[in-house]
């Protein structure tokens, strides 16, 4: 069946020279002459496996060209927010637990303190931001109310009700 078709051997080439995006490009293959029929044409054979071959134009590499250009390295600082500057509140929060935890609003106002150091130590500036101001109203409402509390117990214990 294949009657007068040669194999031409290829002349060993060394390592296929450019770089990997120049070499992995399907390879441009010349076309066979029409003079000749398929019987009697030699057909150039070529090796899935071979990255560089004879068939293809001897182009330098445009990648290695711009490698050689290419003289400043780039260098990429990553700058972290600076989050000392939000405020926890902790010292406030556990006050207003021990003394002062009117139906539990300084708790609420210590577990929010809690998350605002965590969202620090995991640089999340703005979660950090919104769980401290929550952290804040908190503590403001429960010393607010407490203080009132304790002011009205006060009143009430200097003017006691007689009247009922």
């Amino acid at each position: 069946p294949f009657e007068g078709v040669a194999w031409t051997p290829r002349p060993p080439q060394g390592p296929p020279q450019g770089c990997f995006a120049c070499i992995a490009k399907a390879p441009a293959l010349q076309q066979a002459s029409p003079i000749l029929s398929p019987s009697s044409a030699v057909y150039l054979m070529e090796s899935k496996s071979c990255k560089g071959d004879s068939l293809r134009p001897a182009v330098p590499c445009k990648h290695s060209v711009e490698k050689k250009t290419m003289t400043n390295p780039t260098t990429v600082i990553e700058i972290y927010p600076d989050t000392t500057e939000v405020n926890d509140y902790y010292l406030w929060s556990i006050f207003n637990f021990v003394y002062l935890n009117f139906c539990c609003l300084g708790f609420i106002a210590l577990a929010y303190s809690l998350k605002v150091r965590d969202k620090k130590l995991l640089n999340d500036l703005n979660g950090a931001v919104e769980d401290a101001k929550t952290a804040r109203l908190f503590n403001i409402t429960s010393s607010a109310l407490a203080t009132f509390c304790i002011i009205l117990i006060f009143i009430f214990l200097r003017y006691p009700l007689t009247d009922y």
